[in-house]
């Protein structure tokens, strides 16, 4: 059991690091299901402190993830459409076959959904700079979050290697 758990971890760890960059995935909640589903094992002593701290930065990230973007869009006069354009322009930029679709495909998408809500290209150009600062600060930090939980998870099963297989 203490191997299946493990292997379940660790695809959530993995699933937590492609929602770090998918906004319908919660990065690094998945991730923190990880580190759960690891001290679950019979082999790894249970640390409720280590847990729940995990657990508060994770779900704290989560929170940031709707509010740091929004911060970016109003700081540079965007609006709602430039986000929801961001989002678009990520999964388009994700599945279409273009080198960096994934930082081009939200720009671009902020920047169709500004045009779409303003007359001046110029705010237009401006909102979608921020909707897109934003959206790059927010993902860049769920980001280092699962990298770091995925660290913590590789040192845990390292430590504990001879107890776990």
């Amino acid at each position: 059991m203490d191997i299946f758990l493990t292997i379940l971890g660790l695809l959530f760890m993995i699933i937590g690091l492609i929602g770090s960059f998918l906004p319908v995935l919660p990065g690094p909640p998945l991730s923190w299901v990880g580190l759960l589903l690891l001290y679950l094992t019979d082999a790894i002593p249970n640390n409720w402190l280590f847990l729940g701290t995990t657990l508060a930065i994770a779900l704290l990230v989560f929170a940031l993830d709707y509010i740091i973007p929004a911060m970016g869009a109003k700081k540079f006069g965007g609006t709602r459409a430039g986000m929801v354009g961001t989002t678009i322009g990520l999964i388009v930029g994700i599945l279409a076959p273009i080198p960096g679709g994934i930082i081009i495909g939200p720009f671009v998408g902020a920047l169709i959904g500004e045009l779409s809500n303003k007359a001046d290209s110029k705010t237009a150009l401006k909102a979608a700079f921020g909707s897109f600062i934003g959206f790059i600060t927010g993902t860049f930090i769920k980001f280092i979050v699962a990298i770091i939980y995925f660290g913590l998870f590789i040192k845990i099963v390292w430590d504990y290697k001879s107890i776990l297989f």
